[in-house]
């Protein structure tokens, strides 16, 4: 049966979950987008924030040429317990600026580190990764800057706990890219049977394609509970399309997936960062191929601590982590069927929707 565009969502899909379906899930995160302002920018900043005192993080590096900073504070053999905000950022390393937004504003409230006798004597640590969206607006120099990582904070303090994530062409995700097509921010979350919640937030921006060349399908789609197969000739006119946007766009293939993987379970740093690594398999199963030398894919994993984990039960971490690589999954899917085609100066990308809109089947 056909379907048309407005059902090319994620729940046709069959990937919806639960309330807000997003990071946000989590009791005490929240999220915020800042875009580069100007004609020929396409960037941004997405900052996820946690509750006052922090939450337990950690982080697994899979790509080749990855672009962070802050993240061997959070190896547990080091000092760092906790953080308040992770950033998420446009711009390839000279994005990496915007973290120091996030910091100034951490430290205005007196939130980080304490290093000396005076509530004010505190070091905010934030571990922030980018992506590589250089020139996408036309304009090589319109990047995230200090400027942008606040906005972004001052968003996701102003949002309501609880407020859904915008996804799509916003924040980090503003000029993300994948296999030649649109991406950009998803997320996604569930809730275990014990009560815990699992969330996930992601940028996609990769070298690998999202989509079955076979079918047309989102790779991460099977996952769902009725992927929709594009109709034959819907499918090869959306490959030619793509193919000739890939040609007259030339960017070089820098790219890399994000994602911040969130939980209310009580972990342990060493549980959170398997977490982190555990998460990658849901990035392997949306984006073929993945992790390669000239991609960043890195996932942090937060944990709020607000409900228990059986610490008596040495397996009882096997259902976060099964579901930490799900949403990542769920949400690779989201962002790219929310994201919206973009064709100016810096490049003709299409999106998902724009390519296959119409004329897809349940299999």
């Amino acid at each position: 049966m056909a379907t048309n565009d407005a059902q090319v969502d994620a729940s046709a899909d069959g990937l919806t979950d639960t309330a807000a379906d997003g990071l946000t899930d989590v009791t005490g995160l929240r999220v915020g987008h800042a875009r580069v302002p100007g004609g020929d920018a396409l960037s941004g900043t997405t900052v996820v924030l946690a509750p006052e005192g922090g939450v337990i993080a950690a982080v697994d590096v899979r790509g080749g040429g990855p672009g962070t900073r802050e993240t061997d504070a959070l190896d547990p053999r080091n000092l760092v317990q906790r953080i308040d905000a992770v950033v998420l950022t446009g711009g390839s390393a000279y994005g990496l600026d915007s973290a120091a937004g996030v910091m100034a504003w951490l430290e205005e409230r007196g939130r980080g580190v304490r290093v000396g006798p005076e509530p004010t004597h505190v070091v905010p640590v934030v571990p922030a990764a980018c992506v590589f969206d250089l020139g996408r607006g036309g304009d090589w120099k319109a990047r995230p800057d200090a400027a942008t990582g606040r906005a972004a904070v001052e968003a996701a303090a102003a949002t309501a706990e609880g407020a859904p994530v915008e996804c799509g062409s916003v924040g980090a995700g503003t000029g993300a890219v994948i296999g030649g097509m649109k991406g950009g921010v998803g997320t996604a979350s569930t809730v275990l049977a014990s009560g815990i919640t699992v969330a996930a937030l992601v940028v996609v921006n990769a070298i690998g394609s999202a989509i079955d060349p076979a079918t047309g399908v989102l790779y991460g789609a099977y996952a769902g509970a009725r992927p929709l197969y594009p109709d034959a000739e819907v499918h090869a006119a959306a490959s030619r399309r793509l193919a000739e946007a890939r040609e007259r766009s030339g960017w070089p293939p820098l790219n890399t997936t994000l994602a911040v993987v969130g939980t209310d379970a009580g972990l342990t740093r060493a549980q959170a960062q398997k977490l982190a690594g555990t998460a990658h398999d849901g990035i392997a199963r949306a984006v073929r191929p993945v992790h390669l030398m000239n991609d960043g894919d890195t996932v942090f994993a937060l944990a709020t601590g607000a409900r228990t984990l059986d610490g008596g039960a040495p397996l009882a971490l096997n259902g976060v982590l099964a579901a930490g690589a799900d949403v990542v999954t769920r949400a690779i899917v989201r962002a790219v069927l929310a994201a919206d085609p973009v064709s100016g100066p810096g490049g003709d990308f299409p999106s998902y929707r724009s390519l296959y809109g119409a004329g897809r089947r349940t299999g």
